[in-house]
């Protein structure tokens, strides 16, 4: 570690002093890590490997936070971020760091969960699998209406905050969606209707190029269905419009209820073989070549016949991927209209005799009768849960019905290695961890873990 003058203690460090500080790692927030005498100190910019002035804004009782003065030393992975707002947006975190180095780096995330939370001191992830498609992969956004109007009446979040970064284009997103955005922001700044909107949620196909809107509101906006058409009209390939309103709380981007305005709230999607039918509202993986590349790491492992029991299944994207290689699937998921887009798919693919969904907390629909038979013939359990992870409940039910084999895909390595660690200790050996790069340019790594009953 590098510090010029005396290496200060914690208590020792104030706000506004300068300091030269050597940096050896980055933070999923795209903070960088680095310690100054006793004291760690994040800041954004610096790369692991790279030492810079920083300015310390902000001292906490185990941690300083500082302001990037000067680059000093440069590491050879630095590459020029591509976006105006690269630093201040809080979508993207990794732009200044070449793309290799960021495959690295995320399964080095992945193995350090695993060894300090999950306890896997010896084993050791595959490296990343990366993506052709490093910018204009994301096929959702969600902008915020900028009620500041500071040059432009959309935005993302800021970094670590829900102040507004005023933006007139995205290159992580299709570009379907980008050009969305200039006749968005024109239609918003001259409707007081669409003012009203807190966020404006854009889905797009990668199959036919087509997008949904959604403004996203605290109540009804009454008005919309009359402005709908003529606003479509104004937008390179919108396919229909709704409005999402009643959120369940202030960080809640959709609402409890939908309505369409204009056209249709669902598109087609393609991922693979299979044919999926897509509402605004449901929740569908943003990148579908990622999920290509899942799908093709499982493949060779379906063996036929086969029964899975597929938890968290959404609207069935992985399930209709197993039984259109002839597996039996038998799926849960909470959202009942994701479950009824899932039976609809199912139908779309053919495979409606081989793929049954039940709607319901997977916790508490593990406990019915028609899923313990489930889970009793399944040799797979495939878990596919939200950020926080699975639970006890869900995780003993798979352990007591001696599933031979879990299939764990997970966007957050921490959970991922919580939740690993508590089946090991039931019986089951951690066989595989692949990491997959679901999100280019950014902290965020999906992992693929598979298990084996012992």
């Amino acid at each position: 570690m590098t510090i010029k003058g005396t290496a200060p203690s914690p208590d020792r460090l104030a706000s506004g002093q300068e300091l030269e500080v050597s940096f050896s790692d980055l933070l999923a927030n795209g903070q960088a890590v680095g310690r100054a005498g006793t004291a760690v100190v994040f800041c954004a910019g610096p790369l692991p490997g790279e030492r810079a002035r920083v300015r310390i804004t902000s001292v906490k009782p185990k941690y300083a936070v500082g302001a990037l003065c000067e680059l000093l030393d440069v590491s050879p992975d630095r590459t020029d971020p591509f976006c105006a707002v690269f630093g201040k947006c809080g979508g993207c975190q990794l732009q200044h760091l070449a793309y290799g180095a960021q495959l690295a780096w995320k399964t080095g995330v992945v193995r350090g969960a695993l060894q300090r939370i999950g306890g896997f001191a010896a084993f050791e992830p595959a490296l990343a699998i990366g993506m052709e498609r490093t910018r204009a992969y994301r096929n959702k956004m969600s902008l915020v209406v900028n009620a500041a109007g500071d040059g432009s009446n959309l935005g993302f979040y800021r970094q670590r905050s829900h102040g507004v970064v005023p933006i007139h284009d995205c290159p992580v997103v299709m570009p379907e969606l980008d050009r969305c955005i200039p006749p968005l922001d024109a239609a918003i700044g001259a409707s007081p209707v669409l003012r009203d909107a807190r966020h404006v949620v854009a889905r797009a196909s990668s199959r036919t190029g087509e997008v949904v809107l959604t403004f996203a509101s605290r109540k009804p906006l009454s008005e919309l269905a009359e402005i709908a058409g003529p606003l479509a009209e104004k937008i390179p390939g919108v396919r229909g419009i709704g409005n999402s309103y009643d959120p369940t709380g202030e960080n809640a981007i959709l609402g409890r209820k939908q309505r369409v305005a204009f056209g249709e709230d669902a598109l087609t999607e393609r991922i693979g073989e299979a044919d999926y039918r897509v509402s605004s509202a449901s929740f569908f993986q943003v990148n579908t070549e990622a999920v290509e590349k899942i799908f093709a790491h499982l493949a060779p492992l379906l063996h036929r016949p086969l029964n899975v029991v597929d938890l968290y299944c959404g609207v069935g994207t992985f399930a209709l991927f197993f039984a259109r290689l002839g597996a039996t699937v038998f799926g849960i998921e909470e959202n009942r209209h994701a479950v009824a887009e899932a039976r609809s798919n199912a139908t779309l693919n053919g495979v409606e005799q081989r793929a049954t969904f039940l709607a319901g907390r997977v916790e508490d629909a593990l406990a019915s009768d028609q899923a313990r038979a489930a889970l009793s013939a399944a040799a797979v359990a495939f878990l596919d849960p939200p950020r926080k992870g699975s639970d006890e409940a869900t995780l003993g039910a798979i352990v007591e019905a001696a599933v031979p084999r879990i299939w764990y895909l997970s966007c957050d390595p921490a959970t991922l290695a919580r939740d690993l660690k508590w089946v090991a200790a039931k019986g089951y050996r951690l066989d595989e961890v692949q990491p997959f790069d679901m999100f280019p340019q950014t902290g965020h790594v999906e992992a693929l873990a598979l298990l084996s009953r012992v």
